[in-house]
């Protein structure tokens, strides 16, 4: 009798969850999408199931490797669809004895940002921030509104470095002038007056942190680093809305790390998107008159 002993053996093998950012570049005009990928392979590698030969194995490191490497292949802008397409038959092409390629992709929801009415020129943001607002009222006291926004997810693809940092031993990242810039931004801030219209305040606070973070639509405002955009951003609503005693953030990273592999020159145009383990920049600003036993 044979290894299977007449049972019947289904299989399939791939790469999972493989977060890749590609980045267009058209003159100072950039285009960026963001792809969670899944692929899956059938193919005629019985044998390493049954006798442990695995020979015909595409390895799973191969598969993410690949998503990288095809994703750089589309020179022109392309939909989700289309890469997929594209990434199937590569498999089918390079490798016979796969029979079947199953692609399956997940594409986060980055829509352009807009500033003063304008589309930003390398400015992206998630449709997905939440209003937040916490109120404390004692029987004997003044009421305290706080209000805020979560998931204020923005990334912006160039006018972004972070050097001259404290460097040691235990010390591997090195500096760099040009990168992506991508947060989660949370957000409080603190009344001490209650705003005439509240909802347009929150709005307009929120557009505040964007715009400062971006910069003019047409050429943005270089960041040296998440730290200095955080305060700008900070100061930038105390200046605007006097009704504001003060401002928290924090502002985790989300990493786009170039994709560097040594058989395909890259040029900072594919990314592996990665947001763990993440820096975590915060910070809180306060006018001077404001008591920290207060607030």
């Amino acid at each position: 009798m044979g290894a299977l002993d007449g049972l019947s053996l289904t299989h399939e093998h791939g790469k999972s969850r493989v977060r890749v950012c590609r980045v267009w570049r058209e003159g100072n005009m950039h285009y960026m999408a963001e792809w969670s990928v899944n692929v899956s392979l059938v193919s005629d590698v019985e044998d390493a199931f049954t006798k442990g030969d695995n020979r015909g194995i595409v390895a799973t490191d191969t598969c993410k490797n690949t998503v990288y490497v095809v994703a750089k292949q589309c020179k022109e802008r392309c939909s989700a669809e289309e890469y997929a397409i594209k990434l199937a038959q590569h498999f089918l092409k390079n490798y016979s004895h796969v029979s079947e390629v199953t692609v399956a992709i997940t594409e986060k929801p980055w829509v352009r940002a807009t500033v003063e009415g304008q589309p930003h020129k390398h400015g992206y943001q998630l449709a997905v921030a939440k209003h937040t607002v916490e109120v404390s009222l004692p029987r004997s006291g003044p009421l305290k509104l706080v209000s805020g926004v979560a998931d204020l997810t923005v990334a912006k693809t160039t006018q972004s470095g972070f050097s001259d940092f404290y460097q040691d031993q235990y010390t591997t990242l090195g500096s760099v002038s040009e990168r992506m810039l991508a947060t989660s931004i949370r957000s409080t801030w603190t009344y001490s007056r209650l705003p005439s219209d509240m909802t347009a305040t929150f709005e307009g606070i929120k557009t505040t942190l964007a715009e400062t973070l971006y910069g003019p639509p047409d050429k943005g405002v270089f960041s040296p680093s998440v730290q200095a955009t955080l305060f700008h951003m900070a100061k930038a609503v105390l200046a605007k809305y006097p009704e504001v005693a003060l401002v928290h953030l924090n502002m985790p990273n989300i990493h786009f790390l170039p994709v560097k592999l040594p058989f395909v020159k890259f040029e900072d145009d594919v990314f592996v998107a990665t947001d763990e383990p993440h820096g975590t920049i915060q910070a809180t600003l306060r006018r001077e008159e404001v008591p920290r036993s207060r607030y």
